[in-house]
């Protein structure tokens, strides 16, 4: 490409879905570039300082961006909803694989932060490093008392709060303090926000995004990674600090200004602060240990099954749930683990998302259900070391834990999950505190409705 070219925006397949993307740059570093929500891909290009952050970017690497699905160029996401952090996961695996990038470093910014921070923790055979810039683990705490999270913003009435702001001066003023004062950008900002999402559409992806709390999987997060940070911009510094301390090995830069976006003035502390960081990655770091949704099913009377059957049909009957069970993990885009081989009479499977897995567990109920099987499920979020033909972990302990507290036809989480399928239509009752057995302290658990 030439130097002062746009892009040819092309297109990916993400399932049955067109996923609009762009490349540019060189270098043998990939940099999975992902912004803030309203900011459209085809529409950087029409604003000189933004064109200037993203030529100097690609004068260090090779630069990949593009428009999640039911944003900008993309087609809307078809199929049943996942969480946006899922869907957006599938978008860029399936863009990074059709430009054949291996490994990228994430760079994010605003509420695109947790989207990256889960694929990093989920994927950090895909993930070479991680820049987090003006973002939070959770910019709305859901199910976490206050105190704990003094920083967050409060979640009032934001669907009614978006839909209002949206596409208006206001919306530009609250994250571009300072840019704000130029009409110029102002108009450039407006624009951009309008042929991302419409008022209706934003809320909700907004409502969704505030409710997502990804501070529990922090710890998993294993590549290098640095927080960037305006000292005094609409996402308080406090948010960079959570981050750097509770990410292993992650450094926080504070940098100068008010704007979300680094390419606003000033924007040679950050722009500096990036290319230290990817002239620092040297050599793989790969990771054997990701943060997964981890799901584990039972028989339901399994042994009054077996006393009434008999050893031979018991044993069809457990190889027909077999080839089910791993029909229907397959559908789902999940890993079968075990089998009633090695587990007696249930499954273990893992998936890159707990709306992944609680889709899959539903529909396996289903499945079964014409075989004469009832099944209890138990499905817990949390890091996972992966072997050869195995997985190991005290996530896998408390998930097994949480399925015993499951009863027929039921389908029991740990609180993790719930938080991270916010938009997904799941709903939950709160069955409270529970004690797990070889589990330290209580655990609040819920079930799904069905």
């Amino acid at each position: 490409m030439v130097a002062d070219e746009v892009p040819e925006t092309q297109f990916a397949w993400s399932g049955e879905d067109r996923v609009a993307f762009q490349v540019f740059g060189e270098g043998d570093i990939d940099v999975l570039f992902t912004s803030a929500s309203p900011d459209t891909m085809e529409l950087r290009w029409d604003w000189p300082p933004y064109v200037d952050f993203l030529r100097r970017l690609g004068s260090r690497a090779r630069v990949v961006m593009f428009d999640r699905r039911g944003m900008g160029s993309s087609e809307r996401a078809s199929g049943e909803p996942l969480p946006g952090w899922e869907q957006w996961a599938d978008d860029a695996r399936a863009v990074l694989d059709l430009v054949g990038s291996q490994r990228a470093v994430l760079l994010a910014t605003g509420h695109g932060g947790p989207i990256a921070l889960l694929f990093a923790a989920s994927h950090p055979h895909r993930t070479r490093g991680l820049i987090l810039v003006n973002t939070s683990a959770s910019f709305g705490p859901v199910g976490y008392p206050a105190a704990s999270f003094p920083w967050g913003t409060e979640q009032v009435a934001i669907r009614d709060y978006i839909a209002q702001s949206w596409g208006t001066p206001v919306a530009v003023e609250v994250a571009y303090p300072d840019a704000a004062r130029d009409a110029a950008f102002v108009g450039w900002a407006l624009r951009s926000m309008r042929l991302a999402y419409n008022p209706r559409d934003a809320s909700a992806v907004f409502a969704e995004q505030t409710q997502t709390d990804v501070r529990n999987a922090l710890a998993s997060v294993r590549v290098p990674t640095l927080v960037l940070h305006r000292e005094d911009g609409s996402v308080a510094l406090d948010h960079g600090r959570y981050l750097a301390e509770h990410i292993p090995g992650a450094r926080l830069a504070v940098l100068p200004g008010r704007d979300l976006q680094l390419f606003n003035e000033p924007a040679e502390p950050g722009i500096q602060q990036i290319e230290e960081f990817l002239a620092g990655l040297h050599g793989p770091s790969e990771s054997d240990r990701a943060l997964a949704a981890i799901l584990f099913t039972d028989m339901v009377g399994s042994t009054q099954q077996l006393s009434a059957a008999g050893d031979r049909a018991w044993r069809n009957l457990l190889d027909s749930h077999d080839a089910v069970a791993r029909t229907v993990v397959e559908q789902h885009g999940g890993r079968l683990v075990r089998t009633t081989v090695t587990t007696g009479d249930g499954i273990l499977a893992t998936f890159d998302g707990p709306g992944r897995a609680i889709r899959c567990a539903l529909a396996l109920a289903d499945a079964l259900r014409p075989l004469g099987v009832q099944i209890r499920a138990g499905l817990h979020t949390g890091e996972v070391e992966n072997r050869e033909d195995d997985i190991a972990g005290i996530a896998v302990h408390i998930a097994a834990r949480v399925l015993d507290a499951a009863g027929a036809n039921e389908l029991m989480v740990s609180a993790a999950v719930p938080m991270l399928v916010a938009g997904s239509g799941f709903a939950f009752d709160d069955r409270g505190e529970h004690e797990l057995k070889g589990v330290p302290g209580s655990w609040h658990l819920y079930a799904v409705k069905p």
